[in-house]
């Protein structure tokens, strides 16, 4: 997504400029680590305004973050935009209240201050949406800017692939029906999401069909184990370069995605570009990417009969796949393109500029 909106901006006519390479990433909820980022990101700030001060040619008229949140605060953008008097803007941002006390206090308070000075904030999902806004001062704009691909150029740049051989090849079989699923292969949220699904697709009625599982990792020992209820339906094709995708979501019947702590799934946005209905949670960020009983069917989060009786229909119905298939299609070449998004991007930015 960080590259989508670079692209965005591109297209709605500005002129981005990487301005930092510093990565405040804090997985564990390190105060330490938190202050040592805190230092290090004001001695940097201090070093970018000492050089555009002296160049003021050079100066940027605005600053924008992507994905503030209280594991990833900002702590350059605000003394910057502060000291030159320049707008600052910020995509993806997210607040979570019960982060105000615990291991993150620190980048918590840290996020949540940057939001509030920013003049846009550009909020992906309309849960997000809901927590930011009480940090919006009045004078500031929450703008929903869904999120978004450049489907066009996905498809452009696909890679032909020979499907058959290599479903053969993974020990898969012909003439079934094909769920797909695509994701890394690490702890947490996405190790829970494949735990759910293989307790899910245990629970099918439907006799043909096998799972393609594009992905690896650390973990993939304990997804093999998440995913032995299914025995050998599980098709393990590997990790893959983007190229590859669109002949495997053209290839599949259906996708499937618990979705477990999902923000809200890129995947899902490639899938029904290519015109693959979607069977996930009901989660987050995920309604505002899968349309419900219009380009793919959602679940309670976390229950695997009602996702299992979801998939069950749709390899029952054909003509339902297909019709979920092409709204899809049009969803996401319609409504979720880099031209929309530049389209928003440039409508607010410019305003304040």
């Amino acid at each position: 997504m960080g590259r989508l909106l670079w692209s965005a901006l591109e297209l709605a006519g500005f002129e981005p400029v990487l301005a930092s390479e510093k990565r405040s990433f804090d997985s564990q909820g390190d105060a330490d680590f938190q202050h040592a980022m805190k230092k290090q990101g004001s001695a940097e700030a201090e070093a970018l305004i000492a050089k555009w001060r002296a160049r003021p040619e050079d100066a940027p008229k605005g600053w924008f973050t992507y994905h503030i949140y209280h594991k990833a605060p900002d702590w350059i953008g605000p003394t910057v935009c502060a000291a030159l008097d320049i707008p600052y803007f910020v995509a993806e941002a997210s607040h979570a209240p019960k982060r105000a006390r615990g291991g993150w206090q620190m980048g918590y308070e840290a996020a949540a201050s940057a939001i509030r000075s920013a003049r846009a904030v550009f909020h992906m999902t309309r849960l997000d949406g809901e927590c930011l806004k009480p940090l919006i001062a009045a004078d500031n704009a929450l703008v929903l800017l869904p999120p978004f691909v450049d489907i066009e150029t996905f498809i452009e740049n696909a890679a032909q692939i020979d499907i058959d051989a290599a479903v053969t090849n993974a020990g898969g079989r012909k003439d079934v029906n094909n769920l797909l699923a695509v994701a890394m292969m690490r702890g947490g949220d996405k190790l829970m999401s494949y735990q759910q699904l293989g307790a899910a697709l245990a629970r099918l009625k439907t006799p043909d069909w096998q799972l393609l599982v594009i992905g690896d990792g650390e973990r993939r020992r304990e997804v093999e184990e998440a995913l032995a209820p299914i025995g050998d339906k599980a098709v393990y094709l590997g990790a893959m370069a983007p190229d590859a995708l669109p002949a495997w979501y053209e290839y599949a019947d259906i996708y499937v995605w618990p979705a477990c702590g999902e923000a809200y799934g890129m995947a899902f946005l490639e899938a029904e570009g290519c015109g693959l209905p979607v069977v996930a949670g009901n989660i987050r960020g995920v309604p505002d990417v899968v349309k419900d009983r219009e380009t793919g069917l959602l679940t309670v989060p976390g229950d695997a009969a009602a996702f299992a009786a979801a998939v069950d229909q749709l390899l029952a119905d054909a003509p339902l796949r297909e019709k979920m298939g092409q709204a899809g299609r049009q969803f996401v070449r319609e409504e979720r393109t880099l031209a929309k998004a530049a389209e928003i991007l440039k409508s607010h930015i410019e305003g304040v500029l």
